[in-house]
């Protein structure tokens, strides 16, 4: 006689007994890590939020000269980033212009400019010496780039082998002087969805250099500090919302912004700009450009009357010179995320599952 065994069902993806590495790719996996096993533990109103950079009020006294303390608040934003990106160095930048430009950009789409720098690393026994000043060299470059000081670190050593040489962590620091914060709650339908430059390149680039180092390619990554250009862009204009496209890219952001304010976002894939061999990169790779990873660019919304405003503060500036708008948010609440093709067609932009290019940043 045989023995039935029972039927099972299949674990569902948020059901993961273990960590997988598409967790940490800001994708839809990540979304399930965060909340499912992050937010209950540490949940509040500031972090659930979920923002790139954490914007609290400190209160302070002020002493006037007949003596009596006035009240005052101070509005900073905190923001923390780990860089875990091989390889080191890549064609644009390595882990050390990488880590100032993450945290620098985290808070200024967050309103705020940023003051001071915290510099953590763990260093794998065996590294080079040379390669170390190398990238703290280009970090501090980066940091004087974009105008902020790095004022305190940590340093650890692990084995020979571990750690792939060089993980940094930075956290960063910034005050915020404008009264309207950028959020997706301030975003209303009319309102028009800008970028700032060419997508893909940080991440394709990259990817080229781990897998494929023997190909000469002319990408190079757009890694930079953005505080300069923001800044410009917002003492022109009101900026409704802003978020650097990083894990998960511009198809990250922008089903975001439509799942999160439950509106419908459409945007136009003749408009999205996008170098020719990025492209062919991301076609002999098999990979979704929407997807992959910046470092150097920003998606902004802004109110419609003031989009030729925005797009001539962007292109102002050397790293907006190739600004455009790129789409609209409708009035159907759907909370869908549309692209209209260049043949005509239109399909629905998703997170990404996981991550298609790990490790690139």
């Amino acid at each position: 006689m045989k023995t039935q065994v029972p039927a099972t069902t299949p674990k569902t993806p948020s059901q993961r007994e273990q960590i997988v590495l598409a967790h940490g790719g800001g994708g839809q996996l990540t979304d399930e890590l965060i909340a499912q096993i992050i937010l209950p533990r540490f949940g509040n109103a500031t972090l659930d939020e979920l923002t790139d950079a954490a914007v609290m009020t400190i209160p302070s006294c002020r002493d006037n000269s007949g003596g009596v303390a006035d009240a005052l608040t101070t509005r900073v934003a905190l923001t923390i980033d780990s860089y875990v990106v091989q390889p080191l160095q890549f064609p644009g930048g390595d882990i050390g212009r990488l880590c100032v430009s993450g945290t620098v950009n985290d808070l200024a789409v967050s309103g705020a400019q940023p003051v001071g720098l915290a510099l953590s690393l763990i260093l794998a026994e065996g590294l080079s010496r040379s390669l170390l000043e190398q990238l703290l060299d280009s970090a501090a470059a980066t940091a004087k780039e974009a105008g902020v000081r790095i004022v305190t670190g940590d340093t650890k050593v692990v084995g020979r082998d571990q750690a792939d040489g060089m993980y940094i962590t930075t956290a960063g620091v910034g005050v915020v002087t404008s009264g309207r914060q950028p959020s997706m709650r301030n975003v209303q339908p009319g309102d028009v969805i800008l970028i700032n430059g060419p997508i893909a390149d940080h991440g394709l680039a990259v990817m080229l250099a781990r897998e494929m180092p023997e190909v000469q390619s002319a990408l190079t990554s757009d890694v930079a500090p953005l505080n300069g250009l923001i800044a410009e862009l917002t003492e022109t204009v009101p900026v409704v919302f802003m978020r650097d496209a990083t894990r998960g890219g511009l198809a990250g952001v922008v089903a975001e912004l439509a799942q999160r304010t439950g509106l419908h976002v459409s945007l136009e894939e003749s408009a999205i700009p996008i170098r020719p061999q990025t492209l062919h990169a991301a076609e002999m790779l098999g990979l979704d450009a929407l997807e992959v990873a910046n470092e150097g660019k920003v998606v902004a919304v802004v109110r419609p009357q003031h989009a030729d405003a925005a797009l001539n503060a962007l292109r102002q500036h050397p790293l907006g010179k190739e600004a455009c708008v790129i789409g609209e948010i409708g009035e159907i609440r759907d909370g869908l995320c549309e692209l209209r093709t260049t043949i005509g067609g239109r399909r629905i932009i998703q997170k990404p599952y996981g991550e298609q290019l790990p490790r690139i940043c």
